[in-house]
């Protein structure tokens, strides 16, 4: 086999890589966005709120890079939940430019509730694999990542 045999080989496994790994971020994730809109939430509004249960009180400038939202969408979705009673703003003791969000008593209360069903659920959709299969599959994924990141 020619060197170019080879590589175009590699062109063609990769390709067939990215087109098999896309098909299966869109199914997990219409089966995740499935279960969430069970809640009354819609998938952005659940990831804000799962987060700052899961994390506590976030400054509401920051909640887009670790929920991988647009920092253009944040205000409206804190807006919604607020307006849902699910999370409240508060000021930041410390600094006054900065505002978090917090979860709220009714917040926690549906958190409580609606995240063992939706942590059940994943596992359910994630159980064509092996725990071995996931956890190799989680080092494949980040080495990938992190090799395309640092391109």
């Amino acid at each position: 086999m020619k060197l170019d045999d080879n590589e175009g080989y590699e062109e063609e496994v990769s390709l067939k890589l990215f087109v098999v790994l896309t098909r299966a971020l869109q199914s997990v994730k219409v089966r995740v966005e499935d279960d969430i809109r069970k809640s009354d939430l819609n998938p952005t509004e659940f990831a804000v709120l799962e987060m700052i249960y899961s994390k506590g009180d976030q400054p509401i400038q920051k909640i887009g890079e670790k929920v991988l939202i647009a920092s253009s969408s944040i205000t409206y979705v804190v807006d919604k939940l607020e307006k849902k009673q699910l999370l409240k703003r508060v000021p930041c003791p410390k600094d006054r430019r900065v505002t978090h969000a917090s979860i709220t008593a009714e917040g926690k209360k549906l958190m409580d509730t609606l995240f063992p069903a939706h942590k059940a659920a994943i596992r359910d959709i994630f159980k064509g694999l092996t725990i071995e299969e996931k956890e190799h599959m989680i080092e494949q994924l980040k080495k990938l990542g992190m090799y395309a990141r640092d391109m």
